[in-house]
């Protein structure tokens, strides 16, 4: 046994021996002939946004004209409305019924969102507050931060860093203060939660809630599910989840806070350009809806559903754009009532990437990209389509109608503004139109 073992070792060494010798073999390190150039460097990637050169070729309404004509006679299209502008000299390249008003559905987000950036400072917070009231009652006095959510802090929110009613909880627990029941305080806003000419059936469908003061989540039954269905009791099932933090079983009831009562918690909403780039993305109509109220408060408007569709109009009114050729009845789009033309939409997004209106440069960056983000994520599929990665929009949809806001990247480096309004057709069937149209300015440098 012995003897076998000590072969076995011999044979290992000696096959290391010779595997030892082959890789020296094959590492050696040759002589390089004279007059050989020195190794470059290695490459290093160094990623930055470049902007776009103000020099690019500047497209003509002819040419603009010519790259339209054939995707604007598919018939999904039914009536179109629209216009394409150049941000950098405001000249218009192509208009189609621009100045006729018609129902934006969530085009009108851009309009609402255009206010508040014009009116609000950018890192403005929505401060949500508890108070200690008589005999232990804590009241949750709503703030207009529908974002607040009841989400565990480090748990994913549908909203971007939103105030956390467990932080609440934690600062009632530490106050010291002994607390029995929980109370909400909505007497921020007023008038009616709903708009008359919404459809309450939206509410279950996940498009809308009740707008009050104090809600969490959007409403959400769901936190962060984007079309789970809303409540119809949002203020009080902010309170009652609050009352869960804290472990208290007593029914949540409506109350006004005393002027004097002291706080004892308080969380911050995002700044305004987050919540802004949240309403955006995804289009939310709460959060669009709550936006315009806090503009009107701001504005000395009514603070209720009507009062912010008002301050909108007011607002950019007050800034020079063509609002009074426009009608909102609420600031989300969501109402069949609103009117609003291509030709405003056109003149903001022209606005926002051009040097008009810096206050709006943000806007910009709330708008979803296409075939990448929020609701342009599954369309400008490369496949049908130009403009994947160099479109960015906001889309509109309501039954018979489809809109797109935003800005286009030519191949030739210049950024061109346009707005589409589409009517009469299926939105499955006008989206794919409406996307071809804005692909072919992706598609041309429109010169001729």
């Amino acid at each position: 046994m012995l003897r076998w073992i000590l072969i076995v070792v011999l044979v290992l060494l000696l096959a290391a021996g010779a595997g030892a010798g082959w890789w020296m073999y094959q590492n050696r390190a040759d002589p390089v002939p004279a007059g050989t150039p020195a190794r470059p460097a290695a490459a290093t990637v160094q990623p930055s946004i470049v902007p776009v050169s103000s020099n690019a070729p500047a497209p003509t309404p002819r040419g603009v004209q010519k790259a339209l004509a054939t995707p604007l006679k598919d018939p999904a299209l039914g009536k179109l409305t629209g216009e394409v502008s150049d941000p950098l000299t405001g000249q218009v390249l192509w208009s189609q019924g621009a100045a006729e008003p018609r129902v934006p559905a969530s085009n009108a987000k851009i309009l609402t969102a255009s206010a508040v950036l014009l009116a609000l400072p950018h890192d403005s917070r929505v401060t949500t507050k508890v108070v200690l009231g008589s005999d232990g009652e804590a009241i949750l006095v709503g703030a207009g931060d529908p974002t607040l959510t009841s989400t565990p802090v480090g748990e994913t929110s549908f909203y971007s860093d939103p105030g956390h009613l467990s932080e609440l909880a934690a600062q009632i627990k530490r106050s010291g203060r002994k607390v029995t029941s929980i109370a909400v305080d909505t007497s921020l806003f007023t008038g009616p939660t709903m708009q008359p000419t919404w459809d309450r059936r939206d509410i279950e469908g996940g498009d809308i809630a009740p707008i009050e003061s104090l809600m969490v989540d959007g409403g959400r039954i769901k936190p962060s599910e984007e079309y789970s269905p809303r409540t119809t009791e949002p203020a009080l099932d902010a309170g009652r989840a609050l009352a869960d933090e804290l472990g208290l079983n007593s029914p949540v009831t409506e109350a006004t806070a005393p002027s004097a009562a002291p706080e004892i918690a308080s969380v911050q909403s995002a700044p305004l350009t987050v919540r802004v780039g949240d309403m955006m993305r995804y289009s939310d109509n709460v959060l669009a809806e709550s936006l315009g109220i806090e503009l009107a408060r701001a504005t000395g408007g009514e603070a209720s559903i009507e009062g912010g569709s008002q301050a909108v109009l007011a607002t950019l009114s007050k800034n020079g754009f063509a609002a009074r050729t426009a009608t909102l009845v609420d600031s989300s789009g969501l109402s069949y009532s609103d009117r609003v033309p291509a030709s405003l939409l056109d003149e903001l997004m022209s606005s926002a990437a051009g040097d008009g209106q810096p206050k709006l440069r943000s806007l910009l960056d709330s708008l979803p990209v296409a075939h990448g983000t929020g609701t342009l994520s599954d369309r400008f599929d490369p496949k049908l389509t130009d403009g994947a990665g160099w479109v960015r929009g906001k889309t509109g949809t309501l039954t018979g109608v489809s809109s797109l806001t935003g800005i286009v990247q030519t191949v030739d480096g210049r950024v061109l503004s346009f707005a589409m309004i589409s009517g009469g057709t299926s939105p499955a069937d006008a989206r794919p139109a409406v996307d071809a149209v804005v692909g072919a300015l992706r598609d041309c440098g429109c010169r001729s």
